[in-house]
């Protein structure tokens, strides 16, 4: 199984971006789906998820800016960020627990890749 993220770029303040996520692989289910960032210096720290069913969870800082969304039968996830400040560039990374090949087996938690996001001032 693997997550494939994509979307992270260069944006000045106030602008928008789009991350997405997929998972590749033999997965049986995907459960709950995220978001995290790591900053320069800084503890990876929660962004958003979002379970199979759509309920969500923001971190208080991006709460009202960014908006967690997925596709289940595309075991796709996308973070829509609006109103970006500098203080969110970031490395962005996603996340997800993940059933494979069948219900027998434990959810196992998997990582994404990491794509940057940095919006200059």
């Amino acid at each position: 199984v693997q997550l494939q993220a994509s979307g992270g770029g260069l944006v000045q303040a106030e602008g928008s971006l789009r991350l997405s996520c997929s998972a590749s692989g033999r997965t049986f289910r995907v459960n709950v789906m995220g978001w995290y960032r790591q900053a320069p210096g800084k503890q990876r720290e929660l962004v958003a998820t979002i379970t199979s069913s759509g309920s969500t969870n923001y971190a208080d800082s991006v709460k009202g800016r960014f908006t967690i969304s997925r596709h289940n039968a595309e075991n796709t996830v996308y973070l829509q960020m609006d109103s970006l400040k500098p203080e969110d560039t970031a490395v962005y990374y996603c996340n997800a627990v993940i059933i494979i090949a069948t219900p027998a087996n434990p959810p196992t938690v998997y990582w994404g890749q990491g794509t940057l996001v940095t919006v200059s001032s």
